[in-house]
């Protein structure tokens, strides 16, 4: 019986040991050199940085703040097919960061802008940016347009480009009155 016991007790204390082992930190690696003349004792130590993946992006105001887009229409000029200039935020500061390589960049709407009876369709609104390299993507009716391509501009892996986008009414039909509205949502993805 007192075997069996002290045997337990030898189990029990090497579990213990080697739990005590796996708790022990892991130190760095040394070297110890003697002798005569120059000697030198080296010691390596590795290092881990781990960086998440991202992508930040911003079309106009920052935080939560989303813009409005609008332009009054001149009835004597109405139909004429010269452009209207946007007569509030009609161009948009854009901002888009990433460190995961090339960014598709799209634009979805779920229907033409509409004033609850008529409609006016997306290609009537003329985008244009001032940086090709981070183009306005295609802004289609009630569905995700054509996307454009942000390629990396930091190295292999990060896109780092601001640009500046411009907004205008190509005004080539006469249609009813009333205030027509809608919303694009601009997504920057990674391929």
């Amino acid at each position: 019986m007192k075997n069996v016991r002290a045997f337990r007790g030898l189990a029990l204390t090497g579990v213990a040991a080697l739990g005590l082992i796996a708790m022990t930190p892991a130190l760095a690696e040394s070297d110890f050199v003697t002798g005569n003349g120059t000697i030198a004792a080296n010691a390596a130590v590795d290092f881990e940085i781990n960086v998440p993946r991202f992508i930040r992006f911003q079309v106009g105001s920052t935080g939560a703040t989303q813009d409005l887009v609008s332009f009054d229409v001149n009835a004597n000029t109405m139909g004429d097919g010269n452009d209207v200039a946007a007569t509030t935020n009609g161009t948009l500061g854009v901002s888009l960061l990433g460190n995961v390589g090339d960014i598709s960049l799209d634009a979805t709407t779920t229907g033409p802008l509409s004033n609850g009876t008529d409609s006016i369709s997306w290609s009537e609104i003329i985008a244009s940016s001032d940086d090709a390299a981070l183009d306005v993507p295609a802004i289609v009716d009630s569905a995700t347009g054509a996307a454009e391509t942000i390629t990396a501009n930091v190295g292999n892996s990060v896109v780092n480009r601001n640009a500046a986008w411009t907004f205008a009414y190509s005004n080539t039909d006469i249609v009813g009155a009333g205030t027509y509205t809608g919303s694009v949502t601009f997504t920057a993805s990674n391929p």
